[in-house]
């Protein structure tokens, strides 16, 4: 198996921050049951004051394979493109097998 962890920075001047941040976690979190070997998803957004990033992923896929398969799928395109990537700063991701 395989996590793979991101965590991200909004953009300085997003308006809505709490909104952007709920709809990135409800569009990520059902893309579980959607993406062949996506095991488990959970996105935080309730991060205390003395974090540093906005938003974190941590997924669980069957394979390095699935997480390829993961970063190319439709769904997962579409939810990136439009609820994610759009209104952060910065990313930073780890994947490690387990």
């Amino acid at each position: 198996m395989v996590k793979h962890v991101i965590l991200w920075q909004l953009k300085d001047d997003v308006e809505n921050k709490e909104e952007i941040k709920k709809e990135a976690k409800k569009s990520l979190e059902a893309l579980k049951g959607i993406v062949p070997g996506l095991l488990e998803i959970t996105v935080n957004i309730d991060c205390l004051e003395s974090s540093n990033a906005d938003v974190m992923l941590d997924s669980t896929l069957e394979s390095e394979e699935a997480l390829k398969g993961y970063a190319v799928h439709p769904a997962h395109v579409e939810v990136a493109t439009t609820k994610v990537a759009p209104f952060m700063k910065t990313r930073v991701c780890m994947d490690y097998e387990i």
